[in-house]
């Protein structure tokens, strides 16, 4: 599988040539998003200087990425694959372009950025589940480890340059000039997958079959993940972890801010950036764990104990960076791993829509851990902390407290809590074995006994 020339003796990077074309031009274009989604944050601040109106854009970015995904994945399914990243890079290319007119017809006002937001964050509900889908046309199957590493370091790379040039640009030209090289970012995606050939890129329709409604079959991926055990169990892990990530992480940036000021947050910003830069430079060397279910969850459990359990405990702008860049680089670990896995186990008709679900899972979950974050955090265990009473009375002696020990308190529970699930998950034998009880799809068969079972215990794949 994939578009490559000789299949001799290949090299680790061989063949590669149409991924890191359209990788390329991924990469810029998540850099230049990046850039103008720090030009949003500074236009609606300078309207009013409102957190809410932050926190609004942030919701208007995410919520239509998650919600919008399983539809997404539908649609990714019903197309090429080149023909939905290419809808997903030319609705972003038609929104900031839009946005970019209005201002130098004078009609640009701070309000119009959030729809603009909503309809970017539709946009990013395609390129997931398209690309995602995408990268097993285009490369080996033993290259899929490194291919996922190098998606998830661009998207770190870009969370690292991406701010500090779209702070540039505002300086030294305004919002319309970085509204343009946001247009320019996405052409050049444009053009990458333009060029490109993806192979077996082709959509036939089963003569006879009747086509489910685009709406029926959007929830599709989610019944293919919990018809398949090790899935549904992988799936299952992997949302609650998520749900306590999210929920910790929400709370490092207050509790720095509290604790060490704006310098401390932006080293810190910066080294969750490079830990997911080297954590793909690694992955892309070395092609990740070769039982990826076993491997992900020491990698979950890693992320737990650095960028949870020790950011609580560690005090210092030096150990807050250094746990939280272990984590960033675990994290991109763990997720190029998770891609693979679907990217291997999943019939390719189903791809898209499965990746829309694990979108639509994985992301649904952010809004409410931030809301609760942070309310618990202000009216529970600060207050508790300050007073050294409650829980307290036995975590005082571990966090302190001091301003920003409460929300400590909370980063350690919440780190020692998806230590569990993740042990959980290591013990668990559908998750720790998904390898052997669900096979590669081009895996050859086990050999039937005279009595005509087959030897072991595996998953079985149904459409």
């Amino acid at each position: 599988m994939g578009a490559r020339i000789s299949t001799a003796t290949p090299g680790r990077f061989s063949g590669m040539g149409p991924f890191l074309l359209v990788w390329s031009g991924q990469a810029v274009s998540l850099a230049g998003s990046a850039a103008v989604r720090f030009a949003f944050i500074v236009e609606v601040w300078s309207s009013g200087e409102q957190a809410t109106a932050v926190t609004l854009l942030s919701l208007c970015a995410m919520l239509p990425q998650a919600v919008f995904s399983p539809l997404a994945g539908a649609v990714v399914d019903r197309i090429s694959k080149r023909t939905a990243l290419q809808i997903a890079d030319a609705g972003g290319l038609l929104v900031v372009g839009s946005l970019a007119l209005l201002h130098y017809l004078d009609a640009f006002q701070s309000w119009q950025v959030y729809p603009a937001a909503v309809l970017l964050g539709v946009c990013a509900a395609f390129q997931f589940p398209a690309l995602a889908s995408a990268v097993p046309l285009l490369v080996r199957k033993d290259q899929l480890d490194r291919t996922n590493g190098l998606l998830a370091g661009a998207k770190s790379a870009a969370g690292i340059g991406g701010p500090a040039l779209g702070g540039l640009l505002l300086a030294l030209f305004g919002i319309g000039p970085t509204l343009l090289v946001d247009v320019a970012s996405y052409a050049f995606a444009l053009v990458g997958v333009r060029i490109v050939r993806f192979a077996g890129d082709r959509v036939t329709a089963k003569p006879g079959a009747p086509r489910p409604r685009i709406t029926a079959d959007s929830v599709e991926g989610l019944r293919y993940l919990f018809r398949i055990p090790s899935l549904r169990d992988l799936i299952i892990n992997f949302c609650v972890v998520n749900l306590v990530m999210v929920f910790g992480f929400a709370l490092i940036s207050p509790m720095v801010l509290l604790r060490a000021g704006n310098g401390a947050l932006a080293a810190v910003n910066t080294s969750v950036g490079v830990g997911g830069v080297a954590g793909a430079l690694l992955m892309a060397a070395w092609g990740g764990p070769a039982n990826r279910g076993r491997g992900m969850m020491l990698g979950v459990v890693g992320m737990c104990l650095s960028g949870l359990v020790a950011m609580g405990l560690v005090g210092g702008v030096t150990g807050w960076c250094l746990t939280i860049l272990v984590a960033a680089l675990l994290m991109t670990l763990v997720n190029a791993s998770m891609q693979t896995i679907v990217q291997t186990k999943v019939p390719h008709e189903w791809q898209g829509r499965v990746f829309g679900a694990v979108m639509f899972l994985s992301q649904i979950s952010v809004p409410v851990a931030m809301a609760v974050a942070g309310p618990l955090a202000d009216h529970v265990f600060e207050p508790q902390a300050a007073r050294g009473s409650g829980l307290f009375t036995v975590l005082g002696p571990l966090v302190g407290d001091a301003p920003g020990s409460g929300m400590a308190a909370m980063l350690f529970l919440a780190g020692i809590g998806g230590t569990a699930v993740a042990l959980w998950g290591l013990a668990s034998r559908p998750i720790r074995d998904i390898d052997i009880l669900l096979p590669d799809l081009d895996a050859p068969p086990e050999p039937v006994e005279r009595s005509g079972q087959r030897g072991g215990e595996r998953d079985e794949v149904r459409a």
